[in-house]
């Protein structure tokens, strides 16, 4: 990151469970205000966020219109499945981080989805437990009956009613 510019790091749920130390000087960390619906209260993950939301973790709410651009990526992306309203939540909310001048965003996540999605957003992340991905997929569903192929999210197949399965049809290096 650039040493300049304000650093914001975006952490989603998996930053939180992963038990690691979150500490970036004096970067800003910020979350969705709804991370507590995915946190179980008592034990020490959730210990581990209370400490964060008192010490440095800022609670935001993302706008309308990034919730909008983020739906329709992950309609486009395939992701839609694969994602919770909390993941679309955090991706919002890095968008319009991102729109501010001199500040340097990336989401914390192990998110494969959430991952794939900033890549196409063109937002930075950085993994916590895993290694991050090295290509950028995108997703439809294809019949496991027929084989037809639906850009739209189906799940049943409205030609032979059988279920659908995600499946990439397309992956692409991810532009540094």
């Amino acid at each position: 990151m650039n040493k300049d510019k304000k650093k914001i790091f975006i952490i989603d749920t998996s930053a939180i469970l992963s038990g690691k130390p979150l500490s970036f000087g004096n970067a800003e960390l910020i979350t969705t205000i709804n991370i507590e619906q995915e946190i179980k209260p008592g034990g020490r993950d959730y210990l581990n966020y209370i400490y964060l939301k008192e010490k440095c973790l800022i609670l935001k709410t993302p706008s309308k219109d990034s919730l909008k651009k983020i739906k329709e990526t992950i309609e486009k992306t395939g992701d839609i499945d694969r994602l919770s309203i909390f993941d679309t939540e955090i991706l919002a909310i890095a968008f319009d981080e991102n729109k501010q001048k001199d500040v340097e965003v990336a989401i914390l996540t192990d998110d494969y989805s959430i991952q794939n999605v900033a890549t196409y957003l063109k937002i930075k992340f950085n993994s916590i437990n895993q290694n991050g991905i090295i290509k950028k997929f995108k997703w439809i569903s294809r019949c496991r009956g027929c084989g037809k192929k639906f850009k739209d999210n189906i799940s049943i197949c409205p030609i032979c009613g059988s279920d659908t399965k995600k499946i990439v049809i397309k992956k692409e290096e991810i532009d540094e």
